[in-house]
């Protein structure tokens, strides 16, 4: 499974999102829906419980229910589930994704207003040695996350097989990946950083948009891998209105923009939870003029 894990960040990973129903409860269907939209799309990695699917937002029995829904939606696609909070629970919830079947687990950035460089090892180490034959990937936000920090976790925990960057440096970015070998660096920025981190040593790049149009993001993977800057950076544009919009005010409607979509193509309701909120009718007429320009592909 580890193997498994490493060889499917060398692709697009899409983060699920999870739709919501009457009563604020997880919509079951809406989600088999989207998911299904993601490997009738060719995509083969994915992440129930990360940022696109409010994972702070979700309770441990939701977040339970979201891996077992997207596993049986798509019994073939490789899994790396979110998993985070204080470490008791972070482990407890990596524990729970290899009960139900993920062959990975992507650890979110500690929440912490204090964290040392020891510290934030230790977390990431106890987590992955609570799964020793899953494939664990660390998500970074943070800058002051060292190459001494992530050598000394790779070099101790063997299942440690990938890191998802989502500082917006790629020179930092390619700084780090330099200085420590053996994971799979992905870039954490999706497709509006993809090919600016593929130069520093990127191998894939995880995506919310691909819950929308995965055919895009995939023909991206394949122009980066193939060296065809010009076609890629052409597509980059086509594809950046949208991902500069998730990106405004520090991302406040990064997940309402992708749901927004899906409700306007009937995959799924519109409903987000808060702190975050759905767009406002200004909002919903840029997300179909949007559409209007990726209808092709859809």
């Amino acid at each position: 499974m580890i193997d498994e894990v490493r060889q499917a960040l060398r692709s697009v990973v899409a983060v699920t999102v999870t739709p919501f129903g009457p009563g604020g409860r997880i919509d079951e269907p809406a989600f088999a829906a989207a998911v299904g939209r993601l490997v009738r799309g060719g995509v083969t990695a994915l992440t129930p419980n990360g940022n696109t699917g409010e994972f702070y937002a979700l309770g441990d029995d939701e977040l339970a229910r979201a891996v077992a829904l997207t596993r049986e939606a798509a019994p073939d696609a490789v899994l790396v589930a979110g998993v985070g909070h204080d470490m008791g629970r972070a482990v407890r919830l990596a524990r729970d994704a290899a009960r139900l079947g993920c062959e990975g687990v992507m650890v979110h950035q500690p929440v912490h207003p204090y964290q040392s460089e020891d510290g934030w090892t230790a977390y990431h180490r106890t987590v992955a040695e609570a799964v020793p034959d899953r494939g664990v990937v660390c998500y970074v936000r943070s800058p002051a996350v060292t190459a001494a920090a992530v050598g000394e976790l790779v070099r101790t925990c063997p299942n440690v097989v990938g890191i998802k960057y989502a500082v917006p440096d790629p020179v930092g970015f390619a700084a780090l990946a330099s200085e420590v070998e053996g994971p799979v660096w992905v870039c954490g920025l999706a497709e509006a950083w993809a090919p600016f981190f593929w130069a520093g040593g990127a191998e894939g790049f995880t995506s919310g948009l691909a819950v929308i149009v995965p055919r895009l993001s995939l023909e991206l993977l394949g122009l980066l891998r193939s060296g065809d800057r010009a076609k890629a950076l052409e597509l980059w544009r086509r594809l950046k209105p949208i991902e500069d919009m998730r990106a405004r005010n520090g991302g406040e409607h990064n997940v309402s923009v992708i749901k927004e979509a899906l409700a306007q193509l009937g995959v799924c309701d519109r409903a987000v939870r808060p702190p975050i909120s759905e767009l406002s009718g200004q909002g919903r007429e840029e997300v179909a003029a949007i559409l209007r320009t990726l209808a092709a592909d859809l």
